[in-house]
């Protein structure tokens, strides 16, 4: 019992410590949301904010990451080099006008792009009820694909938290999702955003809008010589608030915190 306590409040201090830790990155950057990691060699979770790293929300364009691994796997394109036309009208997000995604596009550019109309019709050839029975399996998220709309990810009821993201993101590093090898290792490479001498960072951003606030997104995982670390930042801020760190400060603040982590990303 003794043995039991002692293992019980480190695990409440650690998680009490990191919220107290890092509050105060959020704060200097007048940012409100959370930042969930999972240290990969310790088995240890870190967490600003245990329970808004339990609450779902939509994945937005972080579902890209599912999404290729579906579109490879089930030949909604050749391969990450097929190109699909553009069809001649500009594209917005959120009301701003996106000139890359105005273009003839492969799935790795689409990726790196977060072009919708791209990830649109890769839905459009997997079809809803296969993705209703990959992500069950997958265990994505909570399985609510009742939105009409083809861009589910984005504008419907599909909701995934900070927490199962990791879980997710875990499977794909060890290989666990249902998909066969050369997919799982074809999105791996997609996913690549920065790689130096000491790390490698494989990611996604996101971005969307829900009930008049702004969800955005980083998740991903950085590789080290000694550790893997898996991270799952999700920000949260009303769509009339104009604060200008919310798009930087997806990542800002992840590598904050990763930094400091012992033995962490330098």
């Amino acid at each position: 019992m003794k043995q039991i306590l002692i293992i019980a409040f480190s695990m409440w201090a650690c998680t009490a410590f990191g919220q107290a830790r890092y509050q105060e990155y959020y704060d200097s950057l007048f940012l409100k949301g959370s930042t969930t990691i999972y240290d990969y060699k310790n088995k240890k979770w870190i967490f600003t904010d245990e329970q808004d790293a339990a609450l779902g929300t939509l994945p937005a364009s972080t579902f890209k990451i599912p999404n290729s691994l579906l579109a490879l796997e089930y030949k909604a394109v050749k391969d990450e080099n097929e190109v699909f036309t553009w069809d001649g009208v500009s594209k917005m997000h959120l009301g701003t006008v996106v000139n890359a995604w105005n273009k003839d596009t492969d799935l790795k550019t689409a990726f790196k792009n977060s072009t919708v109309w791209f990830y649109v019709e890769i839905a459009r050839r997997i079809g809803r009820n296969r993705y209703k029975k990959i992500l069950k399996k997958c265990n994505y998220g909570d399985g609510n694909l009742q939105e009409n709309g083809i861009d589910f990810w984005n504008y419907g009821a599909l909701e995934v938290s900070p927490k199962n993201q990791i879980e997710f993101l875990i499977k794909l590093y060890e290989a666990k999702l249902p998909f066969s090898k050369p997919t799982i290792d074809k999105v791996k490479e997609i996913m690549i955003s920065e790689r130096t001498e000491t790390h490698t960072y494989r990611d996604k951003t996101g971005w969307t809008r829900k009930n008049q606030q702004d969800i955005g997104w980083w998740v991903g995982y950085v590789e080290t010589d000694a550790n893997v670390y898996f991270f799952a930042t999700r920000l949260i801020k009303d769509q009339n608030d104009n604060n200008p760190n919310f798009i930087k400060g997806r990542k800002e603040l992840t590598k904050l915190i990763l930094h400091d982590l012992e033995g962490g990303v330098k």
